[in-house]
């Protein structure tokens, strides 16, 4: 299988994990780098033997350059992704897909205008934990799924990341930094959302920076920090969901489905292992399942290999741009409900992605890409 040229704009602290995985694939080869900062953008072919360091203008001109991968900072998603689509370039972004829902539909108009695909993170989901759990929905292990709960409680990121203000500022927060992991991995079990509650607040107008590199600095805080939803989901399943940086401590579950015939423990979705846990009726303990999927290492960038396979295949990638726009919708439509106090109804839906299959990880660590 002929692999496809890709460019990397973004060399920040997510770029690393990227640029290791993207070797591993059979169907991906990075040819190019570029950051605003041309320095980290050397630093990381240096570091991975990538051979052109390009701004980010020469990069999108680059005709050998088949596939973007956008690691830029939220605000900027849209406006990268909608050069490159403009440039004849597919992409693959990291969440969100975009911070508006504006930017975001502009995105998935302007690649089925090019004829090209646009993917979007979190790949998390396609991993050997919730692909299992996707199976045992599937295969009725607890029944038809009638409600789940979802907690990311934990403190903010200024005490380990190195530049974390960007967090505390529109189109991030808890919700739109890591609701994407929750509220996709909540989709692809559960099916679309219809409607959505929700109350949102900034709960510290000021954070102090207590990571080396900038430790002392302030923060101001301009977007919510503790947000809570219900998801109500086309099916008739009815979710809450809670993101915060507001939590010391928690002892909360990631994600649980509830079914007419027993309780699904999903695992962290913001990872791509186990465990998976199920409870029948009438036991008084867990069983922990074994993974039937895998993909359960840290895989970012699967979601990049896996839509390569499907432009050679000519099907939708898994995590499709319409995903990741329900998603965007999901949290925007919690905001405004806390906002106009009044429940937010929907105005995109999806369909959900076909389950990786059992043998997926051989097909794309292989050069043996197939239709699937």
């Amino acid at each position: 299988m002929k692999k496809v040229k890709i460019g990397v704009i973004g060399c920040g602290n997510i770029s690393d994990v990227y640029l290791t995985n993207c070797q591993t694939f059979q169907n991906l080869e990075v040819i190019a780098v570029s950051d605003l900062d041309l320095n980290k953008a050397a630093e990381k072919a240096s570091k991975y033997k990538i051979r052109k360091i390009l701004t980010v203008q020469e990069l999108l001109a680059d005709p050998e350059i088949e596939l973007v991968i956008n690691l830029t900072i939220p605000r900027a998603h849209a406006d990268v992704c909608l050069q490159a689509l403009d440039a004849g370039k597919h992409v693959y972004v990291e969440k969100p897909i975009s911070t508006t829902l504006n930017d975001g539909k502009k995105v998935l108009e302007k690649a089925e205008e090019k004829g090209l695909m646009i993917g979007a993170a979190p790949d998390t989901f396609l991993g050997g934990g919730i692909q299992t759990c996707k199976k045992l929905i599937q295969d009725g292990a607890i029944g038809k799924p009638i409600a789940a709960t979802a907690f990311m409680m934990k403190h903010g990121p200024e005490s380990w990341h190195p530049d974390p203000e960007f967090f505390y500022q529109d189109g991030a927060g808890p919700m739109f930094d890591m609701g994407p992991y929750y509220i996709t991995a909540l989709i692809n079990l559960i099916g679309p959302v219809r409607r959505v509650t929700g109350s949102a607040q900034i709960s510290l107008p000021e954070r102090t920076i207590t990571s080396k590199e900038k430790y002392g600095k302030k923060i101001q805080v301009n977007t919510p920090t503790h947000v809570a939803g219900i998801l109500d989901f086309e099916n008739g399943a009815v979710g809450t969901l809670i993101t915060s940086f507001d939590v010391w401590g928690s002892r909360t579950p990631f994600i649980e489905i509830y079914g007419t015939e027993g309780t699904l423990s999903v695992p962290d979705p913001n990872t791509f292992g186990g465990p998976v846990l199920i409870r029948k009726p009438g036991e008084v303990e867990w069983e922990e399942i074994h993974l039937t999927h895998g993909f359960t290492e840290n895989s970012r960038g699967l979601g990049v290999a896996d839509m390569v396979a499907a432009i050679h295949s000519n099907r939708p990638p898994r995590a499709s741009g319409k995903q990741s726009y329900h998603v965007l919708e999901v949290m925007h439509g919690i905001y405004e409900s806390s906002l106009n106090g009044m429940h937010y109804i929907m105005k995109s839906t999806y369909e959900q992605a076909a389950p990786l299959p059992v043998n997926g990880k051989e097909e794309l660590k292989n050069n043996n890409v197939k239709t699937y």
